[in-house]
């Protein structure tokens, strides 16, 4: 018997009672949606916690916070480890900044406000590809990126007080922020004061001035607030000597820094440039760490996830069991008379195999479909739902509750065929251990 006909016979039996195919059928879409839809909410959660650990922090960055040896025990980064951070090797650029804890207040014309000065090489910032919204990169001692809400920072006293009052009168509820300065901020002049408290108690104040060269990029998060002011490092002495008391004997050049960064020269070198300061006795973080840690986690929780999927195909599978031991029984004499002309056992299980896989197939095809319109309706409806079980506010909820990757479908489908084969293999070796001459008197 050629394959065409097996396949036209297989089509044909299915055919002769369809609502016990259809129910059968439907129990295998169900299971199969069931494991596409659960296991997607794990690698929905994955790609969501992925793109919110991208986004903020640069692929290519390596934190670096301090050095550990046997010899000299903890050290934090100083001038002295820059020369052989920025000789490792694929690393472009090893961005060090400080920062200043003491009160900043900075004032634009008849606006002042408080911000959190870095201190940094621009150069370096350069090199890391640093992203401007305005202007360029400061080539100047005195000039300064400034935040993309550095603007909003900015207040006249009456706007301060307006919003204080505002603030009081309605403890409970969200009160707009003022718009802060509303011009060009490029090429403007502010001057930014120090103040710090003198052993005697008293209030000493230092200011510098300096001139706005660029606007920095807007951060990747809307409820990121980026206010903060960068300044060229060949200040650094000047500004840490008075913002910082100094050991005696020690020199303003010795502070260690606040934060350093080593850029690598794209992602694949990320591994390698942890990796080589790792072996340097560096302590360092980076993207893939935090991302191996993840994926790590998420393997186990999507295998389990699917695990239990799977639970619902195999019991789906008894069905197919029942309906397969069910055609065996109502075709005894049709499987004699083939028999009896001379069918092969093996064409005889192959055709009962056939039908299985023929409901495992129907099955997972439209259980995919159905997962993906499940899948779609989650993402749409639920930051809807959520959106308003928190109040509604004005930011939309961006998370990827269920994400159906292509692995995920051919995992499910070959597990939903595969259970579906081996429920009908029983019934199938049945089939062919039928006597032929008790089938052709309709016994078992």
């Amino acid at each position: 018997m050629k394959f065409n006909d097996q396949l036209k016979l297989m089509l044909k039996n299915m055919k002769k009672n369809r609502l016990r195919v259809f129910m059968t059928i439907l129990a295998t879409t169900m299971a199969c949606a069931f494991l596409i839809v659960l296991a997607s909410i794990g690698f929905g959660v994955q790609k969501s916690m992925t793109e919110e650990i991208q986004s903020q922090q640069i692929i290519t960055e390596v934190s670096v916070s301090g050095k550990q040896t046997e010899k000299e025990g903890y050290q934090q980064i100083n001038k002295e480890h820059l020369k052989e951070l920025s000789e490792t090797e694929n690393v472009t650029a090893v961005v060090r900044r400080n920062s200043i804890d003491l009160p900043v207040e900075v004032s634009l014309e008849d606006r002042k406000g408080e911000v959190w000065p870095t201190i940094t090489n621009m150069q370096e910032e350069l090199k890391a590809n640093l992203s401007l919204e305005k202007g360029k990169v400061p080539q100047a001692d005195n000039e300064i990126i400034v935040g993309y809400h550095f603007a909003k920072a900015l207040l006249t006293e009456n706007e301060k007080i307006e919003y204080q009052k505002k603030m009081e009168s309605s403890p409970n509820e969200t009160v707009k922020e003022p718009t802060g300065y509303q011009g060009n901020l490029v090429g403007k002049e502010i001057t930014m004061t120090i103040t710090k408290e003198t052993e005697e108690g008293k209030e000493e104040k230092k200011s510098f001035t300096f001139k706005i060269a660029g606007v920095g990029e807007a951060p990747a998060r809307d409820w990121m607030q980026d206010q903060s002011i960068y300044i060229n490092d060949v200040l650094r002495e000047e500004i840490l000597s008075f913002a910082r008391p100094l050991e005696e004997g020690s020199q303003v050049s010795e502070i260690p820094y606040s934060e350093v960064f080593v850029y690598a020269s794209n992602l694949e070198a990320v591994e390698q440039v942890t990796t080589d300061l790792k072996d340097k006795d560096y302590m360092v973080y980076s993207i893939t760490e935090e991302l191996d840690s993840i994926n790590l986690f998420f393997t186990f929780f999507k295998a389990g996830l699917i695990f239990v999927g799977t639970i619902a195909v195999i019991i789906a599978s008894i069905g197919i069991f029942n309906t397969m031991t069910m055609a065996v029984t109502e075709r005894t004499q049709e499987i004699g008379i083939m028999k009896a002309l001379g069918a092969q056992p093996g064409i005889i299980r192959r055709l009962f195999l056939m039908e299985s896989a023929y409901i495992g197939i129907i099955g997972a095809t439209i259980g995919v479909l159905i997962s993906y319109g499940i899948s779609f309706a989650a993402n749409k409806i639920l930051p809807i739902i959520l959106q308003s079980a928190t109040g509604g506010g004005t930011s939309e909820i961006d998370f990827t509750f269920s994400y159906i990757p292509i692995s995920l479908v051919v995992i499910s489908v070959a597990i939903s065929i595969g259970v579906a084969m081996i429920s009908g293999l029983r019934p199938a070796v049945k089939a062919t251990n039928i006597n032929v001459l008790a089938a052709l008197r309709r016994e078992l």
